[in-house]
């Protein structure tokens, strides 16, 4: 008896030392915000032993792991260009192609210094707003494919529209189109092991980012590859919400109508997305790419639209497509209208988006009015309350679900992709955004906004202050681990 007890204090002794070890670790190595490292304290202590666990699958910073390293030839593409469109910016000499867009030199400026998002204006923008349009779209695209397809998923799903995306990739590979299909571990967890099999067979590759090592676990829960990206021979490029999935054309029960928002890219702007993919495609296959430089071949004018690719992930410098949705909102003048599935800004969005209601900008959005996640829906809910206070506009999507990822910005700016209003999305998640520069496709997503609309409910300040009791305390509690979710 003797022996067990003090076996058993012996475990507690060495959990306990871990929990100050881990402590040290989160205080004086990890550098994280101060909210999220008092959080992960309180777990570590309250919950000894659990919270070592939580914080090996769920709790380490990747900020100083740089994944995706680029060899200096590599990146000499890239820097070139930045270097001299840097300059120019600096000393007023970029020509635009629409006058407009001039005013917004300081955002153009600030995501090519901050993340190197080259500027081009030789773009034409097509937006999807269903999941017929947009994989009919993708679909004709694969089907012309002559040279290669590269496509990366966050999700696929092992139904009808999963099995005909993969049919289709199989046929092309059988006429000898390079294709590489690159999709998450955990988005991808379901399934079956010899899903890829027949697309590998007729020469297609295939790889996995940060695959579990069980079957439906993996260490790397908080650090997904969240971007969908799919580019076809260099000359088309897919970038938006929709992953691949039967829900996604609104055939789920649970959801009914998928809203979502997509876009096809022709132009120079592909450059980004393609550079994005193939780092990605490097560490994930873990094999070297021979050439990189013969997916970036010059291209025909094919319009005027600006864009900018900004991709952001745990291991970057900077937080960049949050760091671009707050120089929107700041910088807004007249409205800023935003539909996101998950809000849970940070400090810096909810102050921005505080002070911009309180300064008479048109700040709306468009959240869903059923949660895929309650602890995530809940803490949504948590920040509503004071921003109605200072003027922001909130309103639930009730025909179906909204899984839409669009910030836009007075009459020019607008900001189409992957990343969600929320802090999983910020530090978390690897995430690539469009950001476009163009008066036509900011009309275009405003018209769709006003069209959504007509399927939402508003949310009042007096209707929040009367919710249930048990709401609020959901609420609280989900606003409390907002950090982590």
């Amino acid at each position: 008896m003797d022996y067990v007890t003090g076996g058993f204090k012996w475990i507690l002794q060495n959990i306990l030392l871990l929990n100050i070890l881990f402590a040290i670790l989160l205080v004086f190595f990890e550098r994280r915000n101060p909210t999220t490292t008092w959080l992960w304290l309180m777990i570590l202590f309250f919950l000894p032993g659990i919270g070592f666990i939580l914080y090996l699958f769920i709790g380490q910073d990747m900020k100083k792991k740089k994944l995706f390293k680029v060899k200096e030839e590599e990146d000499r593409f890239f820097k070139n260009l930045v270097a001299i469109q840097e300059q120019n910016i600096k000393k007023k000499k970029l020509n635009f192609n629409d006058p407009k867009v001039k005013k917004y030199n300081d955002i153009i400026q600030f995501h090519l210094i901050s993340t190197d998002a080259f500027f081009t204006q030789d773009n034409k923008i097509k937006l999807y707003f269903s999941g017929k349009d947009k994989f009919n779209a993708l679909l004709n695209s694969i089907n012309r494919s002559k040279k290669y397809i590269h496509i990366e998923y966050y999700i696929i799903r092992n139904d009808n529209l999963g099995n005909e995306i993969i049919d289709a990739l199989i046929e092309k590979a059988k006429k000898g189109v390079e294709v590489k299909f690159l999709y998450d571990g955990m988005g991808g967890r379901s399934l079956p092991r010899n899903f890829f099999k027949e697309l590998i067979e007729a020469g297609g590759e295939v790889a996995c980012f940060f695959p579990p090592f069980l079957a439906n676990l993996s260490i790397r829960i908080n650090y997904r590859n969240h971007r969908k990206i799919c580019i076809i021979d260099g000359k088309e490029a897919y970038v938006g919400g929709f992953n691949i999935g039967d829900e996604y054309l609104g055939k789920s029960e649970k959801f009914g109508y998928w809203r979502d928002t997509h876009c096809k890219i022709e132009g120079s702007a592909i450059h980004g997305l393609e550079w994005r993919f193939l780092l990605d495609w490097r560490f994930a296959a873990n094999k070297e790419i021979p050439n990189m430089e013969k997916y970036f071949f010059p291209k025909d004018t094919i319009g005027k639209t600006g864009v900018q690719i900004v991709s952001s992930g745990p291991d970057s410098k900077w937080t960049s497509i949050k760091d671009g949705y707050f120089k929107m909102i700041i910088n807004a003048r007249q409205r800023v209208y935003i539909q996101t599935p998950y809000f849970i800004p940070d400090d810096s969005i909810l102050e921005a988006l505080r002070v911009a209601g309180l300064s008479g900008v048109d700040v709306r959005v468009i959240i869903p009015s059923k949660p895929d996640h309650p602890f995530v829906y809940w803490a949504s809910l948590s920040y509503i309350g004071e921003l109605l206070q200072a003027g922001v506009k909130f309103y639930t999507y009730e025909n179906g679900f909204i899984h839409s990822k669009v910030v836009l910005m007075d009459d020019i700016v607008s900001s189409v992709g992957t990343a969600n209003l929320d802090i999983r999305s910020f530090k978390l998640n690897f995430e690539v955004n469009a950001f476009i520069y163009d008066e036509k496709v900011n009309k275009e997503i405003a018209e769709q906004f006003m069209r959504d609309l007509e399927n939402c409910n508003k949310i009042t300040i007096e209707g929040y202050k009367n919710q249930p009791f048990i709401v609020k305390i959901k609420e609280s509690i989900s606003r409390l681990l907002s950090p982590i979710l």
